[in-house]
C-alpha cells in the first residue's frame, strides 16, 4: 500500500469534558469523511501501539515522563496546564498517539508504505521536553523523529508544522539539534505568543497576520520552507498537520482553504521523492471545526495517497 492510516479506539474515551473543542469527536470527523469520500478503502489500515519509555524519553525528561503517569487519575478529571486534563483513560490514549507516528516511521521504512496519516489525540506539538501544554501531553512528532533518528540512523529530518498556533513545543526539543530542521507557519500574535523571533537556520518560523488567506500561506512556503528545505535535503519528512487555520475554525484568524492544504503537501511529497525517498509521516493536530476538519484532511490524505 501506499499510505499507511493509523488510529486507535482509545482515542475516543480520552474526553475533557462537554465543552472542550479538543474532543473524541474529532477522530470520527476526520474517519467518516475518509469513508465518504471513497479513499479509506485504499488505504492501509493499522490500529497504533504504545510508545514506550525509551521512545518518549528521547524528547522528554524522565521526571516529567514519571510526573504523567502519576497524575493519571482514578476517576473524573485533573488539570495538568489550565486547558490541558486527564482522565482516567488519557494515558493510555495519550501512549497509542505517540505509538502511532512511531509505527508510522517503522512502516515507512521497512515497508512498502511510502508515506502515513496518523489520526490521533491528543496532539502533540506544544507538549515541551518537561511540560504539557496547549491540549498536548507528549510531543507525538518529536517522538517520532528522534526514533527516525536514533533508531534508523537518518541523519538528517525535517518537521513541517501548519497549525494556526506555533509548535512550541516542538520548538523547544529540537531548537539546538541541527539534525532537525523545522518550517512552520503560524498566526502571530496568538497562543502560545512566541516563535516569531526564535528561529535560527534549522529552525525557519513564518509568522502570519490575522486574516492571512491562503495566498499568504503559499507565499511563506514557496519563499522561506522550500529553499531551507532543498538546502537541508531532509532523508524524511514529518508532519505536524493541524487544520485550524480554516477559515470556518473559529480557532483561528486565517483563512485557509482545503485546496491550500492539497497543495501544500504536493509540494512537501515533491520535496520528499527528491531528497527523502518519498518517505513522510503525518499526525493529526489542531482543527476544531469538525465539518472543514474532515474535508481538510481529506483533502490532505488524498494527496498523500496519489502517486
Amino acid at each position: 500500500m501506499h499510505t499507511a492510516y493509523i488510529s486507535h479506539l482509545e482515542f475516543l474515551k480520552h474526553d475533557m469534558g462537554p465543552d472542550h473543542p479538543e474532543c473524541p469527536a474529532r477522530i470520527y470527523a476526520v474517519k467518516d469523511q475518509l469513508i465518504a469520500s471513497g479513499l479509506f478503502d485504499h488505504l492501509s489500515q493499522h490500529d497504533a501501539p504504545k510508545a514506550n519509555r525509551q521512545q518518549l524519553a528521547r524528547v522528554h525528561t524522565a521526571d516529567y515522563i514519571d510526573w504523567v503517569f502519576k497524575q493519571s487519575p482514578d476517576a473524573g478529571l485533573i488539570d495538568l496546564d489550565g486547558d490541558t486534563y486527564m482522565n482516567p483513560y488519557t494515558l493510555d490514549a495519550a501512549l497509542y498517539a505517540a505509538g502511532a507516528v512511531v509505527h508510522a516511521v517503522d512502516l515507512v521504512m521497512e515497508s512498502n508504505t511510502n508515506n502515513a496519516f496518523c489520526n490521533i489525540r491528543p496532539p502533540g506539538h506544544h507538549a515541551k521536553r518537561a511540560g504539557a501544554s496547549g491540549f498536548c501531553i507528549f510531543n507525538n512528532i518529536a517522538v517520532a523523529a528522534a526514533h527516525a533518528l536514533d533508531y534508523y540512523g537518518l541523519a538528517r529530518v525535517a518537521i513541517v508544522d501548519f497549525d494556526v498556533h506555533h509548535g512550541d513545543g516542538t520548538e523547544d526539543i529540537f531548537h539546538d539539534d541541527p539534525r532537525v530542521m523545522m518550517c512552520s507557519t503560524f498566526q502571530h500574535p496568538y497562543y502560545p505568543y512566541c516563535g516569531a523571533d526564535s528561529g535560527n537556520e534549522h529552525i525557519i518560523n513564518v509568522p502570519l497576520a490575522s486574516g492571512s488567506s491562503g495566498e499568504q500561506f503559499r507565499d511563506a512556503v514557496a519563499t522561506q520552507w522550500l529553499p531551507a528545505l532543498e538546502h537541508f535535503s531532509p532523508e524524511m519528512i514529518f508532519i505536524s498537520a493541524g487544520f485550524d487555520a480554516h477559515w470556518e475554525d473559529d480557532m483561528s484568524g486565517l483563512a485557509l482553504r482545503e485546496n491550500d492544504y492539497f497543495w501544500v503537501t504536493e509540494i512537501l511529497k515533491d520535496v520528499a521523492k527528491r531528497h527523502a525517498k518519498g518517505r513522510i509521516v503525518s499526525a493529526l493536530e489542531g482543527g476544531y471545526a469538525l465539518h472543514a476538519l474532515g474535508r481538510s484532511v481529506m483533502a490532505h490524505v488524498k494527496s498523500l495517497s496519489e502517486l
